[in-house]
């Protein structure tokens, strides 16, 4: 029983150097890409904080219909019709 628990703990620390270098390897790969996916991940995150807290975004809109009417009209008909247009296409899928 001894001899199989040490095997087993043998294969166990082999097996965590390989993941160790495999992990080593990929990661070389990946260094060209990292900045511009922490900037993709940093872009999730905002656009997900703004997505939880709508009095953010009411209230840039509010700011905006105050201060540039005409745009903010052009942006409410255009969200209106982007609106009906998703829940049309949901009814149909």
């Amino acid at each position: 029983m001894m001899h199989k628990l040490s095997d087993l703990e043998e294969r166990q620390r082999v097996l965590q150097e390989r993941a160790a270098q495999e992990r080593a390897e990929v990661a070389v790969h990946f260094e060209a890409i990292e900045k511009p996916l922490s900037w993709a991940d940093k872009g999730i995150d905002a656009f997900n904080f703004v997505k939880g807290n709508p009095l953010i975004w009411t209230s840039a809109f509010a700011m905006l219909a105050h201060f540039k009417p005409k745009i903010a009209s052009k942006i409410l008909t255009v969200g209106w019709g982007t609106m009906k247009l998703l829940k049309s296409a949901k009814t149909l899928l």
